[in-house]
């Protein structure tokens, strides 16, 4: 075995390190979504994460083109799904291997931390603009109440209107008295 991996060498690593941190993985699967269809070496379907090692010696770099690559690494960047991509032109060994595989797994976690706490945040906001249905009846209850003290505002706006009828008299008187 040499110190650089194989596509099936590095493949092997990478199912073995998916799976022990808790991923359904099943390898050499027809990937076909975002208008893209190639064969992924390792996808858990489930969680959608997975993996793919770019080698010639499977032809990938024609299954896979940069333009497709790049719809998948915007899904990803949308949360939609995690691919670990990595290309036999910068050879790995072993340890290069897992070490990067193991970081992007990390990041997996946290950005599934990340939604998860997001998630009961934006269901706080949501309660706040929403009561929960047994406060609803409350809620009515007090609006209702505030419609009934805007009723004498109105009443107040009426003294308003008589106020400046006063001052359209005093206005009146202002050029009756120039006319004189």
């Amino acid at each position: 075995m040499s110190e650089f991996l194989s596509e099936t060498e590095g493949c092997d690593l990478l199912a073995r390190l998916f799976r022990a941190r808790g991923y359904a993985i099943a390898r050499n699967l027809l990937f076909r979504e975002y208008g893209v269809e190639f064969h992924v070496d390792g996808w858990d379907a489930k969680k959608r994460v997975g993996f793919e090692f770019l080698s010639s010696e499977d032809d990938d770099h024609d299954d896979l083109d940069l333009a497709e690559y790049q719809t998948l690494a915007a899904a990803q960047q949308r949360g939609e799904l995690a691919l670990f991509i990595i290309d036999e032109v910068e050879p790995l060994s072993a340890a290069d291997l897992a070490l990067q595989a193991n970081e992007f797994l990390d990041e997996v976690a946290d950005a599934l931390r990340m939604r998860r706490n997001a998630g009961p945040a934006r269901k706080r906001a949501a309660l706040k603009k929403k009561p929960a249905a047994g406060k609803s009846p409350v809620g009515k209850k007090k609006k209702k109440a505030v419609t009934k003290k805007a009723a004498p505002k109105k009443k107040a706006g009426g003294a308003k209107k008589a106020a400046g009828k006063k001052t359209g008299k005093k206005t009146g008187k202002k050029k009756t008295a120039k006319k004189r």
